[in-house]
């Protein structure tokens, strides 16, 4: 299994501020709708075994899993559509338990923190996976060995605030950069899945 968890910290959580008209302007939920296409998305497919999760304004997260998936567009108004079907949902989110809105898709009442602690637990190796940090000063992508059931971590246009690094960094098991440049967070999500389909590189 192969995750992200994607921060995004200008998404309205009203539902009726998320316009199919104007993705960008509902807090630049463009680049989180194109993240979930990047992530379970191939031409002309979809991937198995990966799932996009959603941090939004660090109280809901909404999870796309790929495996049961049904209906979804790679388009950014499709994906908007089910970001904001979720956040109508959040009512049926009680404590933990998810509000199921559409096949693949959930919202939890969880910001990052209970996010993290469900993927990985508070040492970044937790039932689900193994926390790597996606940040510009980490340790090149390419020196590194690809993790077993990686959940990655990553920002959205932002960068991240002081909060959200202490609490990735207590549980990453480390951090990798994806080359020399600033890559928007989708790009970023592109290039990881190429490394972890090639095994690090080595195979094609």
């Amino acid at each position: 299994m192969r995750q992200f968890v994607v921060i995004g910290r200008d998404v309205p959580i009203d539902p009726d501020a998320i316009s199919l008209s104007d993705v960008p302007g509902a807090g630049r939920l463009d680049l989180l709708c194109r993240c979930v296409s990047a992530g379970v998305f191939l031409s002309h497919g979809i991937r198995e075994s990966v799932r996009v999760h959603l941090v939004v304004a660090d109280e809901f997260t909404v999870t796309f899993d790929s495996d049961t998936l049904r209906h979804l567009h790679p388009d950014e108004r499709n994906v908007a559509a089910r970001v904001r079907d979720a956040l109508a949902a959040k009512a049926d989110a009680i404590g933990h338990m998810p509000a199921d809105v559409s096949p693949g898709v959930e919202l939890r009442r969880m910001g990052l923190d209970a996010t993290l602690d469900r993927l990985v637990g508070d040492d970044g190796r937790g039932p689900d996976g193994t926390l790597v940090h996606l940040h510009e000063e980490g340790d090149p992508l390419v020196d590194a060995e690809p993790p077993t059931d990686p959940v990655f971590v990553l920002s959205d246009h932002h960068d991240f605030a002081d909060t959200e690094a202490a609490a990735i960094a207590d549980r990453a098991e480390r951090r990798l950069r994806v080359g020399p440049e600033l890559l928007h967070a989708d790009h970023t999500i592109t290039v990881v899945h190429n490394w972890l389909d090639t095994d690090g590189y080595a195979e094609y």
